[in-house]
């Protein structure tokens, strides 16, 4: 639920946008203590922009200024003939947030499946993000899997 007064809108990400996305994203990449180069933050922003790719994103914006992201990914299983979508990563401005931006954005995207026959949508988080999994498990219910990754780049 947005708060009453308060207008949301939930779409794809416009060239135009690029300044305000790179300003959460920069959020985002602090808020995970992380530091993403240049060259990958341009690539992925190319990547969000250009309709038709596997890597998508979308772009909340609450009384007009651009609030929030969403970036996922889809891709095929081998449990399902269904695509399957990605959540890989969500960000709301932290002056945005108690609005239900989040809840929109993981919403919009449970929409965009049933509308495009996904089989699945699934995201991720870090497991003392009490915040976002608060939200998230109004959605479902984390399961017992744990995560192993091996950076190669």
């Amino acid at each position: 639920m947005t708060t009453p007064g308060k207008s949301l809108l939930i779409r794809d990400p416009l060239p135009d946008d690029e300044a305000s996305w790179r300003h959460l994203w920069a959020g985002y990449c602090a808020f995970y203590e992380s530091t993403v180069a240049e060259a990958v933050t341009a690539a992925t922003w190319k990547r969000i922009v250009t309709q038709g790719g596997t890597l998508f994103g979308r772009i909340a914006l609450l009384d007009g200024v651009v609030t929030g992201f969403s970036i996922s990914v889809l891709h095929q299983g081998s449990w399902t003939i269904r695509p399957i979508c990605y959540l890989e990563d969500l960000f709301v401005d932290a002056k945005a947030r108690g609005h239900g931006v989040g809840r929109a954005l993981i919403t919009d995207l449970l929409t965009l499946a049933k509308e495009r026959g996904w089989g699945r949508l699934y995201w991720h988080t870090r497991a003392g993000n009490a915040t976002a999994r608060r939200l998230y498990d109004e959605f479902a219910a984390a399961d017992d899997f744990v995560r192993y990754r091996i950076a190669l780049d």
